[in-house]
Order: C-alpha cells, then structure tokens, then sequence
C-alpha cells in the first residue's frame, strides 16, 4: 500500500523543523533535491497502523518564488506529477505571525490542494499578550485548527491522528483584482488548470518552473498583449489579501497593549545595538573561533595519535610489502585525514545550531548584511569566512544557512582563501627563513609577516567575492526581509540532531572523494617507473661513493621520493614553476600537500633527506629543516632556494592556492557540482600561480 505524503509547509522561523523532527521522532534522512543544492528532509511517521512519507519543505513566505528554496516548494505543490507531491498539506504558524500563515493557507487551498492548520508554539501567546477565538478562526478558514508545542510535543500525537481526515473542498476565494480580469480570462482559455488561483499563480510569474518554454512564451503574449508585468499581478493581489485578511482576523485575534518591554526587546537593546552588538557579535565569534582552533586540538591529536598508532600495529602486524604499506599510508591515512576533522565540525555546528535555535542567528544577519551585501555575500556569510580561519571544511559546510543561491556558491567558493590552520606551519618556516628576525616600531618582523598573511587572506576571499559577484548570474535578486523571532532555549534534540546529520553528511559524502585522492597521491607516492626506485642504493652508491652506511641509509628516502611517479610529476611541471623561483624539489611538496597543505613540511623534510616525520613545533627539528634548506641550491638559478624573493613567492602561492582535497571534497559536497569546484579550485591555482609569479619577478 502506497503511503500517504505529508508535506509541512510554513514561514521561516515557526518552528516547523522542530515539528518535523517530533512528527518524525528523528526516523529521517537529509539530502538534495534532484539536481540543486536546496536541502531536502523527509521522514517516516507512524501512527492509525500507518506509515507516512513526511517531507518538510522550505520556509517560505509565499507560494510567489523569489529563491530557490521557494521554487523547490512551488515546483512540488504546483506539479502533480512531481517526486513528493502531497497528499496533505500541513501548513504550519505561529501567534505572532498569524496573518502569514493565513496568506500561505488560503493560497493553498485556493490552489485546490488538502490542507490543515496548525498554530504551534501556543505557550507564546500569553507572553505576546495575545487572545485568538480558536472557534472564529476556524469558521474562517472552514478548518478544524490544531495546537501544538513542537518544544514539549504537546498536541503532536493528536496531529498526527489526523492525517487520515479527509479535508473538504474549500469553497471560498479571494477576489482577484478586476483590472486583470480579462487577462486572467485569456490565460483561462490557454491554461484550463485545476482552480482559477492557479492560472493566476502561472500569469503572475515571469517563468512558471511547471509549465514548458511554449506555455510560458504565451503567458508573456497575454501579459504583453494586455500592457501587464508579473510584478504588478504580485503586487495587486498582495495588497488586497493583506488589507482583507487584517481586517478579518481583528474581529477573533486581539493583542494586549503591554508597555512594558518583553524579555527579546530588553535584550536586543543590547545585542542590537550599534556599538556593543558588534563588539558582544565579534567576541562571539573569537569564542567559537577559539573553540574550534584550541578546544578541538586535543581532541584531533588523540585520532592523529591512534591512527598512527594503529598504523605503525597493522605494520608490524602484516609482512612489509605493498599491501602493508598501503593499508597504513594509503587507506588508514587517508581514513585518519577525514576523522581528524570531526572535532571541528561538531564544535563548529553546535555553536551555529545554538545561534540559530536560541533566535540569535537572525541579527547576525541583520548587523552583517549591510556591509558583506557590496561583496555579493549575506549577513550570514560571516559566520563561515571567519570560521576559515581555523578551517574550511565545517567553514563550507556552515554557509548551508544562507537561504540564496548565489550567495551561498559565493560563500563557499571563497572561504578558501582564509588563513587555515593547516597553512600555519608552511607559514612559519617560510617566515622564518626569509624574513629577518627583527623588531619594528617595537614589533617583531616576522609577527607582523604573519598578521599580514591573515590580513592578505581575509581581502583575497573579499575581493574574489567582488569579482565572482560581477560573474555569476542571478536569476532571484535577493532582499533582506525577514521578521526577528523572539529568543528562546535551544530544543537541544535539534541541535544534536544538526551536529550529527552534518558530521556525518562529511564522512560518508566528502568523505569518499578524500580517501580516494588519498590513495591516489600513495600510489604516485608509493611506485617508480624503473629500478632507480626499487633500487636506489645502486645508484647512490654509485653518484656519491664517499657517503658512509647510515648516510646511504638515509639518503634512500629522498632517493626513492625523487624517482617516484610522484617526483616525476614534481620534474615534470618545473618548468611550469621556475618562473615562480621553484625547482623540481618544491614541486613535490607542492604536489604531496594537494593531500593537506601542512604535508608540504613533511615532504620537504623527506626530500632533503631529513625523515618524515618531522615535527615543526619541535625547536631542535625546526632547526635542522632550516639549517639544511637555507643551504639548498637551486639549480635552474644558482641561488639559495629559499631566498627572499622565492619566499614571498611561496607564501603568496600557499595564501592563494586551493591545495586541499578536503575542502575540494567538501565542495563538491555542498555544491552538488564539480563544476563549480573544479572552477574555484581553478580561479584559486590560476590566482596564486600569477601572485606569485609577479611577486618573484619583481623581488629577485
């Protein structure tokens, strides 16, 4: 037996997630509609001896689309033939904007399609001073009205007992406006839909999503034909169902005038202010920053540490041999480079999910917007360019939040150029061999060379964004519109549900592209064309005869890295990268931390036959590594490799550059595109390869 199709339907900020989640009991999945990045969830409810398909849709002010998220749910409804078209319809308010659910109820119903009403969040109305005559209502609407707390799951079973009422037709209508009648009537003639609201939603747009390119060619010709635009059919309607439905609800809806300020307002005077609620925003934003920076280190250096040490048992555990070693240096590696960052993720979504459910999230995007809007980016943008900072993967995954389109491939396609933690080690032996270590005007050199490449990261991802926003198209112009919800505690089910379903969403979707690059770069790694790599001993024996035994033995790494497929590529591209002041040697590592960019370190640490496993934090080690590069030679140039100007062009190169196959991965995750990530990861390459490149040609 089919199931029955449940969608929830409401205006942001009602609380019809939180509702879902109880409906549901959490028996949910969370994806992608076909072929766009809007998140799609639906459920399983049980209850009559039944099982039903629940989907809850986006938050949407009006069945009118004017982003993508409304064109997924006009799209659903609209189109019988559509993958979860419902059954029911739950339209879902709260007290406090009781007149938007009406709109949203009355365009349904007039669409024709089954729907009940549901006021949730009914223990608000005494706070709001509000008193609304269930009875009258309901005679208005000409439906019973349910009453639930979605917080306490009050009235959630007794909801659930009525999907199965059959809902009668509904027989009321808003009068359209007459000026247009004779074009409604002509669309009529074209369009024979279900209801006449209907025709009317189809003529009242400029591109109709359920209708063909033909269909809608004719609907321009009426419009042209009548002198119309969409946006006047919109704006007409609007204003006469917004007047008649205040009008009606002032006979059973009262509110009691309370002079004294409520709990939210006392508290935005505080948080919205324009001084402090920047200041209390930005210290907000230092704790989580300071959070996923510092509190998740030791908890990533614990699976960094057990992964290792699995590594080094199944090492000791199976014969040497390839499948050993790529068990610990392909698979497990690649398996303890996507765990790593579960910490960060969890830390960073709690915090988010508590912004969002305490009501919080709402005036970081009132205070931010006005000044990310120039840069094409949303007032929530902010949250994921400063979480860059410590990391982009959760940084990514965070901009989910921001409701357009464009402007939330935006975020994600420039939150890359933060200053990453994992940057942070290139950075401080690059600084260190090239900037001197001097004081000035009272500060440290290199200090102030390391505040720049943050700095230098914060105006790159802003001036891409201006760049990109010029590119990328829009077809919905994006309006910041949007009503404060009161605070309130978090539903901490929500919250952990959220934590989980994006933690989660990273291991097994991003997840897999990381582990497959992975196992890719320990292949190039791992294997040689010919016996210089399986037997390097020969020949350095034979190039460097003075070497003593312990110094074959260590020269055979560097050996081994350099004849490897790995470091054919590293030869390969050196004429690509001369230019730049770089020799086959910094082309391996720049190929090797394609895998993560503080492997860059390690690499050259193998390369200069100094081990791998070297630790940069460590003073003696840091030394040694710095000693033997400050000695290099390049030999295209006859200079030290790592001079003045080629450092520059490296720490410009790493400022830029994408060289992350996590954050690749969590792109394409989030964007449901390679094309987009094969264009950032391209935009970035191209953009650090040319920084670089003019700032060597003019330092050397």
């Amino acid at each position: 037996m089919k199931r029955k199709t449940v969608a929830l339907l409401g205006n942001p900020n009602v609380g019809k997630t939180s509702l879902f989640n109880r409906i549901t009991k959490l028996n949910q999945k969370v994806g992608n509609y076909p072929g766009i990045t809007v998140e799609k969830r639906e459920g399983i409810a049980k209850a009559n001896q039944k099982e039903y398909r629940v989907i809850d849709l986006p938050g949407t002010y009006t069945l009118y689309p004017s982003s993508l998220d409304e064109e997924v749910v006009f799209r659903m409804l609209g189109d019988k033939n559509s993958d979860g078209h419902p059954d029911l319809i739950v339209v879902v308010t709260e007290p406090n904007s009781l007149n938007r659910g009406v709109v949203l109820y009355q365009q349904i119903r007039e669409m024709g399609l089954p729907a009940i009403f549901v006021i949730n969040m009914m223990d608000e109305m005494e706070a709001k001073g509000l008193h609304v005559d269930i009875a009258k209502l309901e005679g208005y609407l000409k439906t019973k009205i349910y009453s639930t707390n979605a917080r306490n799951g009050k009235g959630v079973d007794e909801l659930i007992k009525e999907f199965d009422t059959e809902v009668p037709p509904y027989f009321g209508s808003i009068s359209l406006p007459s000026a247009y009648h004779a074009a409604l009537a002509d669309a009529r003639k074209l369009f024979p839909l279900e209801t006449e609201y209907k025709t009317w939603l189809c003529l009242a747009q400029e591109q109709v999503s359920i209708l063909s390119e033909e269909q809608n060619q004719k609907l321009q010709d009426i419009r042209a034909a009548h002198g119309i635009t969409a946006q006047q059919l919109q704006k007409a309607e609007a204003i006469i169902r917004h007047d008649k439905i205040q009008q009606d609800l002032a006979h059973f809806v009262h509110k009691t005038e309370n002079k004294k300020l409520s709990l939210t307002d006392k508290i935005d005077h505080v948080l919205m202010h324009p001084i402090f609620g920047y200041v209390i925003f930005f210290g907000l934003l230092f704790l989580i920053f300071q959070a996923i920076y510092s509190w998740a280190t030791p908890i990533m250096d614990f699976v960094e540490e057990n992964f290792a040490n699995l590594g080094e048992w199944v090492a000791a555990t199976l014969p040497e041999g390839p499948l050993s070693d790529l068990l610990v240096n392909g698979v497990l590696a690649g398996i303890g480079g996507i765990v790593v960052f579960i910490p960060q993720i969890v830390i960073l979504f709690f915090f988010i999910s508590l912004m969002e459910e305490s009501g919080y999230m709402s005036r970081v995007v009132f205070l931010m917007d006005r000044w990310l809007k120039p840069f094409g980016l949303n007032g929530k943008s902010v949250i994921p360019l400063i979480s860059g900072a410590a990391c982009a993967i959760p940084a990514v995954m965070s901009a989910r939040n921001i409701e357009n389109p464009k402007e939330r491939l935006l975020t994600m396609l420039v939150t890359p150029f933060m200053t990453c933690s994992a940057r942070l080690p290139i950075y401080i032996v690059i600084i260190g061999l090239v900037i001197p270590d001097q004081e000035v005007w009272g500060f440290n050199l290199q200090g102030i060379t390391l505040f720049g490449m943050y700095l230098l990261g914060i105006i790159g991802a802003l001036l891409s964004a201006l760049v990109l926003n010029k590119v990328i198209k829009s077809v919905r112009k994006s309006f910041l519109i949007f009503e404060l919800p009161t605070y309130k505690m978090p539903d901490w089910k929500n919250v952990l549900n959220t934590v989980w379903e994006k933690a989660s969403g990273f291991i097994f979707d991003a997840g897999k592209i990381i582990l497959a690059i992975s196992i890719i770069l320990w292949v190039l790694g791992s294997f040689g064309p010919n016996d210089r790599f399986s037997d390097p001993e020969k020949y350095i024996v034979q190039e460097k005869p003075h070497l003593s035994e312990e110094e074959i033995a260590d020269e055979v790494s560097a050996y081994k890295t350099e004849y490897s497929y790995l470091g054919y590529l590293g030869r390969g591209i050196e004429p690509v990268i001369r230019p730049l002041g770089y020799d086959w040697k910094i082309g391996i590592g720049l190929i090797a931390s394609f895998a993560a960019r503080e492997v860059f370190v390690g690499t050259v640490a193998v390369v200069y036959s100094l081990g791998d496993d070297l630790d940069v934090e460590d003073e003696g080690q840091r030394q040694t590594l710095f000693t033997r590069m400050k000695s290099e030679i390049n030999r295209n140039t006859g200079l030290p490799t790592y001079n003045f100007a080629s450092g520059i062009s490296l720490l410009l190169f790493y400022a830029f550059a994408m060289q992350c196959m996590a954050t690749i991965g969590v792109v394409k995750k989030e964007t449901g595109s390679w094309k987009w990530t094969l264009i950032q990861a391209g935009f970035m390459t191209g953009l650090a390869y040319f920084a670089a490149l003019i700032a060597y040609q003019l330092l050397k």
